[in-house]
């Protein structure tokens, strides 16, 4: 069934303007993204898959634009369009992250970090840097590839931390494989890289390894 063949205050469009749209489910907010369907799938129909495939909007998100390319039904038009929604919900996160004491909420530090690298299919070595009251000053990924003490240098961390006036800072890098149990290589990197910052009095809060699922504390496990 086509949407225009549904109810007039079932069509997401007109249920939207009608009661507004937190009464919209989530792939109903899809379809309006999607706009149109395929044969045999209206837009709605695409935008349920979509949840199914990715295990809800959360995980929607946190796949990132990439993920979407083979979806039947999304061509490049409409990838675009949900690439650019995805982008602005990571950039709102960082943004509500700026006005805050960063460790006000674990769940939304989790979130945002699942959805900068956790999706990634290559290593990424990122660092938020926070100011005196542990505010978000930036998030840079300074390093990608293999993650080792030698391709990781400390010495352009300390050079950034000093050149943002950064007062502390959470480390980060994503794991592809999917498991998120810290190596023996990151407890070397860890320890350099908080020797480095000491010495400039940047403290390290963090080390978190990050997958598209999950996020590991190393302070959490006592292990920083």
């Amino acid at each position: 069934m086509l949407i225009k063949d549904l109810p007039a205050n079932t069509r997401p469009r007109e249920k939207m303007l009608l009661q507004g749209a937190g009464a919209l489910s989530n792939a109903e907010l899809l379809a309006l993204l999607i706009r149109s369907g395929m044969p045999g799938r209206n837009a709605l129909q695409i935008g349920q898959e979509l949840l199914e495939q990715f295990g809800g909007l959360s995980g929607l998100l946190h796949a990132g634009s990439q993920a979407l390319c083979g979806i039947k039904g999304l061509g490049p038009a409409k990838r675009a369009e949900l690439g650019a929604v995805i982008e602005l919900a990571k950039r709102a996160l960082a943004e509500e992250l700026r006005e805050k004491i960063l460790f006000s909420s674990e769940k939304e530090l989790s979130d945002y970090l699942r959805m900068q690298i956790g999706s990634r299919t290559y290593e990424v070595f990122a660092v938020l840097f926070l100011d005196s009251r542990q505010r978000l000053i930036t998030w840079e990924e300074l390093f990608r590839g293999s993650l080792t003490q030698a391709s990781v240098y400390p010495r352009e961390v300390v050079v950034r931390a000093l050149a943002l006036n950064a007062s502390a800072v959470v480390l980060a890098h994503n794991h592809p494989s999917g498991c998120a149990e810290p190596s023996l290589a990151d407890q070397t990197l860890t320890r350099a890289l908080q020797a480095a910052l000491n010495l400039v009095d940047v403290r390290v809060l963090d080390h978190y390894v990050v997958t598209a699922n999950q996020t590991l504390s190393r302070a959490g496990l006592g292990m920083l």
